[in-house]
């Protein structure tokens, strides 16, 4: 049945293992980022590595809480008067994008919780995020309070910094940013309990240098031993955890493009490969510059969106309707992102247990795109 993401279980528990194992090691808080991965449905094999998760939004706060199990660490870049109550609710952490949100708001969250830990985000002004959609820190951010901006006393109840710089990065990019975040910020230090380093810590990369991301944060535990160090990653979690399985259902060619057009969509199913924007890996091919060479296909989605392509791949043999188009790694940022435009068949989901047994996790029918509208 396509189309479908189909999540491993193995490489899901390897990455918890290897993320719990970091955790303990650097005597450090790992949460799970819902904003890459909210497949609800597996949580109980997350609560057998971690802990608690990270939240930008009521819907997802109440996932936390609700489904989860555990209230969440909450950051928000405006907090609306109708949700702020009941995001407190949901939260054991409450980060404020700005002072003036902390000034208007943080009695009232207090009331509503008087247990939430309340903290406050910042900007060190250094990131090395080189797509300028994802880059939190570039110049005229609406992203947290920058050291020139912040107060020589810290507000009352005010426990936390918040600090998000990373996209899918090394630990070397850490060691660099945190340089800026200490040389800016460390003499509020002193005031705080707790900082969230953020996500974009990518330690189950193949490749990504672990014993150093640890030992930066033995470092830091040495010079700071009061401060609870948080991390949040996203992608850390659901890299190379499953993959898109799509098929071919037409060939079209257009002064010397050939397309084959798929029963998955790029703008619907996999957005973040045109926001970000990267080419997926496709198994059994590879990306070329060479439209006309021989096999060398543009892969087209099947919704009404003159961009909802791209290209090009070339396959070892010419490819035919039906054949199947494997998208790997689209566990991430993915699922999080998909839509209903065009109202096209959405791809189902399930995951395959360490028995080899495939459970749907959940087919999308009309009611589901019915219930968008309604």
């Amino acid at each position: 049945m396509t189309p479908i993401y189909i999540l491993e279980e193995k490489a899901l528990r390897d990455n918890l293992s290897l993320i719990a194992e970091v955790a303990q090691k650097a005597d450090v808080e790992i949460i799970l980022a819902f904003k890459a991965y909210a497949l609800w449905k597996t949580f109980p094999v997350f609560r057998e590595y971690i802990h608690a998760t990270t939240a930008s939004s009521l819907d997802e706060a109440r996932l936390a809480l609700e489904y989860f199990g555990a209230p969440a660490h909450t950051y928000s870049p405006a907090y609306t008067d109708d949700e702020v109550d009941d995001i407190a609710r949901c939260s054991s952490h409450l980060t404020f994008n700005s002072f003036s949100q902390y000034e208007r708001l943080a009695q009232r969250v207090r009331t509503v919780n008087p247990n939430v830990s309340l903290g406050v985000r910042i900007n060190p002004e250094y990131s090395e995020v080189g797509t300028a959609l994802y880059n939190p820190c570039a110049p005229g951010t609406r992203f947290g309070v920058a050291a020139d901006k912040m107060p020589q006393q810290l507000p009352e109840h005010l426990e936390g910094f918040h600090c998000h710089c990373h996209c899918e990065s090394g630990s070397d990019v850490f060691q660099r940013t945190l340089e800026h975040i200490e040389q800016k910020f460390s003499p509020w230090f002193k005031q705080l309990k707790w900082i969230n380093f953020g996500g974009g810590h990518l330690m189950t990369r193949k490749g990504y240098d672990v014993p150093l991301l640890i030992s930066i944060l033995q470092g830091f535990h040495r010079r700071y031993p009061w401060l609870h160090v948080i991390l949040e990653p996203g992608s850390a979690f659901g890299w190379q955890t499953g993959n898109l399985y799509a098929h071919v259902v037409d060939i079209v060619e257009d002064k010397g493009i050939t397309t084959a057009i798929l029963d998955v969509s790029f703008t619907c199913h996999m957005p973040d490969c045109l926001e970000m924007p990267y080419h997926p890996t496709v198994t059994g091919a590879e990306i070329t510059d060479v439209p006309d060479a021989p096999n060398t296909y543009r892969l087209g989605g099947n919704s009404c969106l003159s961009g909802d392509f791209m290209g090009y791949w070339r396959f070892p043999k010419p490819l035919q309707v039906g054949d199947e188009i494997v998208f790997e790694d689209m566990l991430h940022y993915t699922t999080v992102k998909t839509n209903m435009f065009n109202g096209i068949t959405h791809p189902s989901i399930a995951i395959r247990h360490l028995d080899g047994q495939l459970e749907m996790l959940k087919t999308f029918t009309f009611e589901d795109y019915l219930n968008r509208m309604d």
